[in-house]
């Protein structure tokens, strides 16, 4: 319950418990109100009351206290600091000022921007000089609706947001500090779950529930803030390398992002998403869509093995990517379906979005519970109505992930619509409305029971590449993608035997090959390495400068493990699938049973399990390289 307390400086809002007692409350106000002691705040019940509550140890149900009541709370003078005149406060340092939610930088940096959008002197409405201003050429705030309906900006950035709310407690500027002491965090997700812990006189859902602990009625609107407001992808050879699988197999592909967060100079205070890498999982691939075991322990460790190689390449996931693309009779072109008279994603794409949004929500210190919505990111690789291949990217909403969160959506056959679940004895679904426009030109209020538009779910971002790339990976011979055995583009420690043999010991060079994500995680799953080893490697793909890069490869070549894999690479074989270069950059299925028909010293492939001659292991028959110590079979 929430008593609120009316000071000679402001009003506070305390939390506390029924069986709390009076001394909790005080401990809770007394750094708020700055007072030296708990024991030197007077409280009373009405305006210069002179009757004190001091029945320290009385709990606030004993006392009579009710969720909203009011108190009256000052400091005793003689507890109150003494201050000289003319003497200065101490000066509260804002780095000091603790906070318990690490924030990504580019928050940190919007933080300190107000955000103001700087006007021109306007030659007709402005009659003053050029050192003066007036209303028509004053900076207008980064949420001014008559900026951003001029813009064209559906969507206005988080922060953008976050300072209008701000506003409204008169709160602007620099905001790195935190909140005033008086001032409750602004943001909450919305919850659709029945409360846990009710304090009505009933069991616990499911056994009971009452007005307290169930959800309201969800009216679903048009988010009007996105929490990214770009996808940029450092090079165009990102997506190049992932249709490489749908031209070779005619079959989709996902695959999940990999970058860091940077501010968008095209949005107020907005915040873009750049993609340095995507990795692509395992997963079943058709014609018509992909399968992921996303709860499986295999897929979890996996994910989690990825993960680590990123961090020590200073990167994070930020989003996933999945094509959705059909061949037309004409060449080089592909089916237009994803466009307003149809769908943007489809109703399974959007529940999958939103359960990937809920696994990575947004670290924000300016919500009550330390996240506040997520900043992953979902595109899709689909055709345009010229017929051309075309990147498109989203968001989820809010509610959206509330929604899946409570378990109240589930996808529906027709792919732009969204089915809300049926209630049973252990799913609370509270009303579920929607709103639009009729043929009448009027906001009309629908039940979304048993489906609405998926339209209500979205948020769209803008995409795009840089006009000058300067990507964080930067080999000029791309390693293979794995996860693509069955294209023949097999990684093995054949296929880095042969992509480090024109090295010849040189730290220049071995910086510039290693600076491939797709190796980086290949050689973290040899077990060769140690972790130090691979985030000093990783130190080395990502380094900004050539000169930090060559002093870090050089430690690299030095390094235990390094040697240690040196010596496998001597013993390994060149004669594997992935011989072509072609193939590890994704060529067509006739080039590559071609190039395999060329390779010397190619062994057949029998029907019956092999024996490691090194380690003894069997292999299945398919296998050209130990399972267990990864020699090749014919070495």
């Amino acid at each position: 319950m929430i008593i609120r307390v009316r000071a000679p400086d402001g009003m506070y809002r305390v939390e506390v418990g029924l069986t709390d007692t009076l001394a909790t409350l005080l401990q809770k106000l007394a750094p708020l109100m700055k007072a030296p002691a708990a024991d030197a705040i007077m409280l009373t019940r009405d305006v210069g009351g002179t009757k004190l509550i001091a029945e320290f140890e009385s709990s606030i149900a004993s006392l009579g206290l009710k969720h909203g009541d009011m108190l009256f709370a000052s400091v005793a003078a003689s507890a109150r600091p003494s201050v000289e005149p003319g003497a200065k406060a101490p000066e509260t340092n804002k780095s000091e000022i603790p906070s318990f939610v690490k924030q990504e930088d580019v928050d940190n940096q919007l933080e300190k921007d107000d955000g103001l959008i700087k006007r021109k002197r306007d030659a007709g409405m402005c009659k003053h000089g050029a050192n003066a201003m007036c209303e028509y050429c004053l900076p207008i705030e980064p949420y001014d609706a008559g900026y951003l309906a001029k813009n064209e900006i559906k969507h206005m950035s988080f922060y953008a947001y976050l300072r209008k709310i701000l506003a409204q407690s008169k709160i602007v500027g620099d905001i790195s500090g935190g909140l005033p002491p008086n001032v409750v965090p602004p943001l909450e997700n919305p919850d659709y779950r029945v409360k846990p812990n009710c304090t009505g006189n009933h069991l616990p859902w499911p056994g009971g529930i009452c007005s307290k602990c169930q959800p309201s009625a969800i009216t679903l609107k048009r988010q009007t803030f996105r929490m990214v407001d770009n996808v940029e992808f450092a090079s165009p050879a990102l997506i190049e390398r992932l249709l490489s699988f749908w031209n070779a197999t005619r079959c989709q592909r996902f695959g999940f992002l990999y970058g860091h967060y940077q501010s968008s100079p095209n949005v107020p205070l907005g915040v873009k998403a750049v993609v340095e890498a995507i990795y692509e999982p395992k997963q079943g691939w058709e014609e018509d869509g992909i399968k992921l075991d996303l709860e499986s322990p295999e897929f979890e460790q996996e994910m989690a093995h990825v993960n680590a190689v990123a961090e020590s390449c200073g990167i994070k996931i930020v989003g996933m990517v999945f094509t959705d693309l059909e061949p037309t009779d004409v060449p080089q072109k592909v089916v237009y379906r994803r466009h307003a008279n149809s769908y943007f994603l489809t109703s399974l794409e959007t529940r999958l979005g939103a359960y990937m949004q809920l696994k990575h929500p947004n670290a924000c210190r300016w919500a009550k519970n330390g996240h506040f919505g997520s900043k992953f990111v979902t595109c899709c690789l689909s055709g345009n109505k010229d017929g051309d291949i075309d990147v498109s990217a989203w968001q989820l909403s809010n509610s959206a992930m509330a929604m899946q969160a409570a378990d109240l959506i589930v996808p529906s056959s027709v792919p732009s619509k969204m089915c809300v679940e049926e209630p049973t004895k252990t799913r609370y679904v509270p009303d579920v409305f929607y709103s639009y426009m009729n043929e009448y030109n009027l906001t009309v209020t629908a039940n979304a029971k048993p489906a609405f538009p998926i339209e209500y779910l979205l948020v769209n971002l803008t995409h795009g590449f840089p006009t000058d790339p300067n990507p964080l990976f930067k080999t000029s011979t791309p390693f293979s993608i794995e996860n693509r055995d069955h294209l023949q583009q097999i990684q093995s420690l054949g296929a880095i035997k042969r992509h480090i043999k024109d090295i010849d010991y040189s730290a220049d060079k071995l910086a510039l090959v290693l600076s491939d994500f797709h190796l980086l995680v290949y050689l973290a799953s040899l077990d060769i390495l140690s972790p130090e080893e691979i985030k000093l490697i990783g130190k080395t793909a990502s380094a900004d400068t050539a000169e930090s890069a060559k002093r870090l490869a050089s430690q690299v070549i030095d390094s235990a493990g390094w040697q240690t894999l040196l010596i496998m690479l001597q013993e390994a074989s060149d004669s594997d699938l992935n011989h072509s270069s072609s193939t590890a950059a994704g060529a067509s299925t006739s080039d590559i049973s071609t190039s395999q028909s060329h390779q010397a010293g190619f062994s057949s492939v029998s029907n019956e399990p092999w024996a490691c001659r090194h380690c003894t292991f069997h292999n299945e028959p398919s296998k050209v390289e130990c399972d267990m110590c990864g020699l090749p079979k014919d070495a």
